[in-house]
């Protein structure tokens, strides 16, 4: 069999038991979480026959396998359930968000990659004052998290000079300035600690490329720096920056947790806080496999710019 054929089933076969894992423990862990649903649907007045027999038609009463299976099978048709506070259905709910949080994420690892990547090279390339500039926004970006960052950056720049909004989100369809706007602070918040990680890991590998043999061997041949920088070491360093873009890509999901509720985003991250606070367990497991297939998706990627930058890796 190719090896990349290989390479393909393997991945399939461990999204398949990470799909499995995630969804199983998830499921445990909201489904044993204090709350009953049936008294929430219900209200704290009902009485308890009439929760009783709301938590029999859901099948709250049967076993726990029973109902993690039973949830499986309607999710490997791509049935996920009916939201328990609202009444929607789970994937309406999830694809209504997923734009929101889809459009946070992609601008702040834009922005993580561009900046960090770029910092990391010509800190490399310059050293002194730019290399120690570098490492000073890295510590930053380090000792502070997101949480705290969207926290103040909401009191400086929305509060107190009142460029950016503060909270909501403008759809894109809507007014794309307002779009924009509406996503400056949030993506700033979420991108800069990624950025201090990204600059760092560019900045070592870069040197340790411009200090590898055959830099010193080409300039010794006059070749230019230009050339050496752009063919050879970028090229070189850059394994080890796409590890570190694509660790940070998962890190970006999960700070839109508290980035979105920061902003009042409507995005999975908000709606994820707010169903598992009101145990609502069809939207918990939905919002948590779609998490999990964007993971499994970042991953891929990165699989897929290794095997470009070195085709060597297709039969590791």
């Amino acid at each position: 069999m190719h090896p990349l054929a290989q390479l393909v089933r393997r991945r399939v076969a461990l999204t398949a038991v990470l799909l499995m894992v995630v969804s199983g423990s998830t499921f445990v862990l909201v489904s044993l979480s204090p709350g009953d649903p049936a008294e929430q649907i219900l209200g704290f007045n009902a009485t308890p026959e009439s929760i009783a027999r709301l938590r029999s038609a859901m099948g709250l009463n049967q076993p726990l396998w029973d109902q993690y299976w039973n949830w499986i099978r309607s999710a490997a048709t791509g049935d996920l359930g009916t939201s328990i506070s609202t009444g929607t259905p789970v994937a309406d709910a999830i694809s209504a968000r997923l734009p929101v949080t889809l459009s946070l994420v992609a601008g702040a690892l834009l922005v993580t990659s561009l900046l960090g990547v770029g910092g990391g090279v010509l800190a490399s390339l310059r050293g002194g004052g730019v290399a120690r500039a570098v490492d000073a926004v890295a510590l930053l970006g380090f000792a502070l998290p997101s949480f705290w960052l969207a926290s103040g950056m909401v009191a400086l720049f929305a509060v107190r000079l009142g460029w950016f909004p503060a909270i909501g989100y403008v759809p894109l369809a809507e007014s794309p300035a307002g779009w924009l706007r509406s996503l400056v602070l949030p993506i700033a918040a979420l991108a800069l600690p990624s950025i201090a990680f990204v600059a760092k890991q560019t900045r070592e590998s870069m040197a340790g490329a411009l200090d590898s043999e055959y830099v010193r061997m080409g300039r010794a041949h006059g070749v230019p720096d230009r050339s050496l920088i752009g063919r050879h070491a970028l090229r070189n360093a850059a394994m080890p920056v796409v590890t570190v873009i694509g660790v940070q890509a998962v890190g970006l999901l999960a700070g839109t947790l508290f980035v979105e509720n920061v902003f009042s985003l409507p995005g999975l991250g908000s709606l994820l806080v707010q169903s598992a606070l009101g145990h609502d367990v069809p939207v918990v497991m939905g919002i948590t496999m779609t998490i999990t297939l964007l993971v499994v998706a970042v991953n891929a990627v990165v699989d897929l710019a290794y095997t470009w930058l070195n085709p060597r890796v297709r039969t590791s």
